[in-house]
Parts: C-alpha cells; structure tokens; sequence
C-alpha cells in the first residue's frame, strides 16, 4: 500500500507539469497615431495629451491593481491629475476606436 502511495506522490506532479497552456486570443485595438504625453513624470497637476488628429479622448488611469482611479473625457489636450497621489500609473488613451497603454508617473 505504502508503494502505491509512493509511486502516486511521484507521477503526480509529472502529470501535471505536463499540460500544455493553451493562449487566449485578444482583439486588440489599432494605437492611437502620434500619442505625445507630457510631462512624464509629471510634477504639477496637469498633463498634456496630444494626438495626430486632436479629437475627443477616453482617458482611463489605472493603479498598480489595475483598478480605475481616473476616467475622463477629453475633448482638449489637457487633463487634470490633481486627484492622483504620487506614485506609478497606467494611462489609457482611447480616441476613433484606437488605444494605446503608457506608463505615467506621478510625484
């Protein structure tokens, strides 16, 4: 019995070390062209975002748990950060169906 025990503690982690990790397919969106953002590291409470066409834009802050701690919509280039502590953040530009992730830091 104890064999058996034995050989089951052995071939087990074999067995599941062997499966294979299957991809999730995402459909991801086109970058937004010409996405300029400054200052980064931005020290005041403003940041400027400017694109190749300047349209409206979705701006989505998001933490180191990539929770949302900002949302807004932009119909100039400047957004107001006075709201954020210092620290380091996701910034997501969403404008005419496009997106682009940038790292914004914050102090």
């Amino acid at each position: 019995m104890k064999r058996i025990y034995l050989m089951a503690l052995l071939i087990l982690p074999l067995l599941t070390f062997s499966q294979k990790l299957v991809p999730i397919k995402e459909e991801k969106k086109p970058e937004v062209k010409g996405l300029k953002m400054y200052p980064n590291t931005a020290y005041g409470e403003e940041v400027y975002i400017t694109t190749a066409t300047n349209g409206k834009k979705n701006i989505k802050i998001y933490d180191i748990f990539n929770e949302v701690v900002l949302a807004e919509n932009l119909n100039t280039n400047t957004l107001n950060i006075s709201r954020l502590s210092a620290g380091v953040y996701a910034i997501e530009v969403t404008e005419n169906n496009n997106a682009t992730r940038r790292k914004l830091v914050v102090k």
